[in-house]
């Protein structure tokens, strides 16, 4: 006999409910979803790699949405914006005002200069995290930072 599939899910709904924010359940493990112990059974790497293909469309929507124009750009520019909207989000990317009107008009030393130029670079610095000098390095070079392998 096999057990009924759609049966089940419906019951470990019921019983486990489904957040799809992290939450300590009963026994204080970090849990998400239906049930899932992010604690002891973390995530495989498929699940990773769908999350974060999921990450990069909303990006791409995001970008898409708030910054059209950012298709004119090359693809390397276009991936360090995308790589900003992943980081932080298309609300406080779109606060880099300066930096974005000098993307927009191909101000490349200027877009390398806000980019620096920021409180977000600075606190990146403080971590000793190269992040927002690479990103402002593409900006000025149009060259991607790390080549495809």
């Amino acid at each position: 006999m096999s057990i009924d599939r759609a049966r089940l899910e419906k019951q470990l709904r019921i019983d486990e409910g489904e957040r799809l924010k992290p939450y300590r359940c009963t026994a204080g493990k970090l849990t998400i979803g239906v049930g899932r112990n992010l604690d002891d059974r973390g995530i495989t790497k498929e699940e990773s790699a769908v999350m974060l293909d999921r990450d990069i469309q909303n990006c791409l929507a995001d970008l898409a949405f708030f910054l059209p124009w950012y298709k004119q750009l090359n693809a390397a520019r276009q991936e360090a914006l995308i790589n900003m909207v992943f980081t932080m989000g298309i609300v406080r990317l779109c606060r880099f005002v300066n930096m974005l009107l000098a993307l927009k008009s191909g101000d490349w030393k200027r877009a390398h200069d806000e980019t620096l130029n920021s409180k977000w670079a600075r606190d990146l610095k403080v971590f000793n995290s190269p992040r927002a000098i690479n990103i402002a390095k593409v900006f000025l070079t149009g060259e991607p930072i790390y080549a495809n392998t």
